[in-house]
């Protein structure tokens, strides 16, 4: 791996007028950051409760309360609120711990966090390459950092359409890791898990119809892309499987990493059958803390008719 593909270069076109309100902004945040972490546990929780009241905020959080009622139909609507509430304020410390995790320094992101299996990670054949599965936690970009301090690994991301913000979150997510990949790139991640590398996966978005079968995420059918897990597990037949979740701990003490056994998925015979479980995996991940998982995107938005009414109307 060369320090090209870990660092992107510095690109002199960044300093354009352009791109002085984000400098700015980077900077103002950046100072954010130096208050005490229960200070910024205060400042995140107000931004999530900010967002709310806004029209975007209103929205997303409508779709939240939607996607709750479908994965949770035993829950009252007062529990269903405590839920919601809580993802409210972990929403705005998703942006508060995006920063902690690209800019913090090592000893301070160490100071405010534990794992908890990481011999599930360590102990396995050597050569194998692990398929390190972290469902869309509002706290995902804390868990890469910290895992990555004890076991680096590769990258999966969306670019940036912005290529100064597409520089720093590059920068800011290989930090404690060995390198990123597009998270198109099937190609690249089944050449590093053959490889024997780690590679961290979030299977858990709705891609559309298009290679895609319908498995259950909780209570509800879901699209599920058979161009993902199944396609990487054939293809790098020595990989193993294992789900991780990075938690906040409610009571100020920073977060703790949960990493789970590797799950086997030999048994799956085809693509159906691998969706299915992997979606088994996510929802036990989710369980562990269904507040700080990221409920906003409507998972359900691909319907298993194309005339089936949405549900989200």
């Amino acid at each position: 791996m060369t320090d090209t593909q870990k660092f992107p270069p510095f690109e002199w076109r960044f300093l354009h007028p352009r791109y002085w309100g984000l400098w700015l902004g980077l900077g103002l945040f950046k100072l954010i950051l130096c208050l005490p972490y229960p200070a910024l546990v205060v400042v995140g929780k107000g931004l999530g409760k900010l967002f709310a009241k806004l029209g975007f905020g209103k929205r997303r959080m409508r779709i939240a309360r939607r996607n709750l009622e479908l994965c949770f139909p035993q829950y009252s609507a007062e529990q269903i609120q405590t839920i919601l509430d809580k993802n409210i304020e972990s929403v705005g410390m998703a942006i508060i711990e995006t920063g902690m995790a690209w800019f913090w320094s090592d000893n301070r992101i160490l100071k405010w966090s534990k794992i908890e299996g990481l011999e599930y990670l360590k102990n396995q054949p050597e050569g194998a390459g692990i398929l390190f599965v972290g469902v869309h936690f509002l706290t995902l970009e804390m868990g890469a950092r910290i895992v990555g301090l004890h076991h680096q690994g590769v990258g999966v991301y969306r670019p940036n359409d912005n290529p100064l913000l597409d520089w720093i979150q590059f920068r800011g997510r290989v930090r404690s890791n060995k390198a990123m990949l597009d998270r198109k790139d099937l190609r690249g991640m089944i050449r590093a898990l053959k490889a024997g590398e780690t590679i961290w996966y979030a299977p858990d978005h709705d891609y559309g119809r298009k290679n895609s079968v319908f498995v259950p995420f909780f209570a509800v059918p879901e699209a599920c892309t058979t161009a993902g897990t199944r396609m990487l597990l054939r293809s790098a037949p020595n990989t193993v499987v294992v789900p991780f979740s990075p938690i906040r701990n409610d009571d100020f003490s920073g977060y703790t990493v949960k990493i789970s056994p590797a799950v086997d998925f030999s048994e799956c015979e085809n693509e159906l059958d691998t969706a299915t479980k992997m979606n088994k995996v996510v929802a036990a991940e989710i369980l562990k803390s269904v507040s700080q998982y990221m409920w906003l995107h409507r998972r359900f938005k691909t319907r298993p008719q194309e005339a089936d009414k949405s549900l989200y109307d």
